[in-house]
């Protein structure tokens, strides 16, 4: 008898469990099983399982399980199959390429795939660029595109650019936030890029998202530390090119470092180059920087000045040397008769020459020459200082009316010192002739201009006057510097690329 309780006891937990799910209550589940009272209880089991069978098979009613993680309805095979040919038919009818996408799950139903497609749109992107990548409709609006944009835009990139960062980076929409982008963003603070400009990095180069810590990123900033490069402005070079941080040491940064070693530049001023203009170790070492050295080489660059010529222009290693070389020295020898010797004296002291205009280098000529000045006294005053070709031409009057008017030398002295017109004429020229015509003394220009106000001073109060020294020199590891030198700035015309950067980085 206790075992027909307890079989009973079951039966009933069974039947109470079914009707958590099925709309059969207890008490109606109770009349079914124990219609008669006079009839013992559970003669027939089988007729419960029966009516639990019947109930899980009804088709009045969905087919459900307990809810997965994502809440969804679990579909039969067959179903499943129905809904994704019409949801490729769906993507098929707006234009989208299915192939890519046989070998992903789909969502269950149109609706939630036109969700996902419009909300893509609206992100900006077309259909187009949805075929580029459309294993991009298989992520999640909830799940995977709410979260990744919400955390590119805390981290900087502005809600009218996420559809462009997309666009150029996909895969990003795959992404964890907490596992693989939030790594990531903390290991460009932690060198030193600042979060202000973490957006920009990252727009300039999204593939960053998608690196491992421990690869590349890690093995190139170390690499760069080794040769001297000062680690708080490895942030700074970051941020300026931060494909640098893509770049394999073995194969691309070292080679590159050491060819510019062995061509004479010290590792410290190749480390300080980095610093400043980071962009050059993405020239191409066998492409660009070999032939563009071979090159000037062959037009008349001095092998032993090379690296005084590279330290001052850096960029003239990413140009097509070849062709501007050609340019310009034609222009050279037609305009001002200078011969190709002449033209690489020229590049060797002023490798910016190669990038400038040659309407701004023509009107510091036309000035010369509106003031008497012979063509061949100008190629002299133009091989010993091309600086020349680069000061203003409003401040470069200023100088020779004050030459003309207050100083009364003659023309030779200005070509046998072109460099006067690189002096400021307010804090330099006026106030050191001032002194000079106060102690009587009369000296050449390169005398009381090619010197520190400190060494001025104490030639003052001599009893000699020191002899005429070179004017300014690239001393390795320095700056070559042209005081009171004045950058060209003309604003009534458009300018290159190539002028700003040469006007803004004259000097390392």
């Amino acid at each position: 008898m206790s075992y027909l309780l307890l079989r009973r006891n079951k039966f009933l937990a069974l039947i109470k469990r079914q009707s958590l799910i099925f709309p059969i209550t207890f008490t109606e589940t109770k009349t079914l099983i124990n219609p008669d009272p006079n009839i013992p209880q559970f003669q027939n089991p089988c007729s419960i399982l029966r009516i639990a069978h019947y109930a899980t098979q009804s088709s009045k009613f969905p087919e459900y399980e307990m809810p997965t993680v994502t809440w969804g309805v679990i579909q039969g095979k067959k179903e499943k199959l129905v809904n994704r040919v019409k949801i490729c038919d769906y993507l098929k009818g707006l234009g989208i390429i299915t192939d890519e996408l046989e070998s992903i799950e789909l969502p269950s139903t149109i609706e939630v795939m036109c969700e996902r497609v419009e909300f893509l749109q609206k992100l900006g992107l077309t259909i187009d660029d949805i075929n580029e990548y459309p294993l991009m409709l298989g992520c999640s609006v909830r799940k995977n595109l709410i979260p990744v944009l919400a955390y590119l835009e805390k981290i900087g990139i502005s809600r009218s650019k996420l559809g462009e960062f997309v666009k150029n980076y996909p895969q990003v929409l795959h992404a964890s936030v907490v596992v693989e982008l939030a790594p990531v963003v903390k290991f460009l603070r932690g060198l030193d890029v600042e979060k202000q400009d973490l957006g920009y990095v990252l727009m300039k180069y999204p593939e960053l998202l998608g690196f491992k810590l421990e690869g590349t990123m890690s093995t190139s900033v170390a690499y760069l530390v080794s040769i001297g490069v000062s680690p708080r402005d490895i942030g700074p070079m970051v941020t300026q090119y931060p494909y640098l941080l893509g770049m394999r040491v073995g194969t691309m940064i070292k080679p590159l470092v050491d060819y510019l070693i062995s061509i004479g530049l010290p590792k410290k001023i190749v480390a300080r180059m980095l610093e400043k203009r980071a962009y050059i170790v993405g020239y191409n070492l066998e492409e660009t920087v070999k032939p563009n050295v071979d090159c000037l080489i062959s037009f008349g660059v001095k092998k032993e000045l090379l690296p005084l010529l590279i330290a001052q222009y850096p960029q003239i290693l990413g140009l097509p040397v070849k062709a501007k070389m050609s340019t310009q020295q034609y222009f050279f020898s037609l305009k001002l008769k200078i011969d190709p010797e002449g033209f690489a004296r020229v590049v060797e002291k002023m490798p910016q020459i190669v990038s400038l205009k040659q309407n701004v280098i023509m009107k510091p000529i036309e000035f010369l020459l509106g003031r008497a000045f012979q063509v061949e006294d100008i190629a002299k005053m133009v091989v010993r200082c091309p600086q020349i070709l680069c000061s203003r031409v409003e401040l470069m009057k200023n100088s020779y009316y004050f030459y003309k008017t207050e100083m009364g030398r003659p023309m030779k002295e200005l070509v046998e010192y072109p460099e006067y017109f690189t002096y400021s004429l307010e804090s330099r020229i006026k106030p050191r002739y001032q002194k000079l015509q106060s102690k009587g003394i009369r000296s050449s220009l390169n005398w009381f201009l090619n010197c520190s106000d400190q060494r001025f001073e104490e030639r003052l109060q001599g009893n000699f006057i020191d002899p005429d020294t070179e004017g300014p020199m690239f001393d390795m590891g320095g700056k070559l510097e042209m005081p009171g030198g004045e950058i060209v700035s003309d604003e009534e015309e458009d300018e290159s690329d190539d002028e700003v950067l040469y006007r803004r980085t004259l000097t390392l």
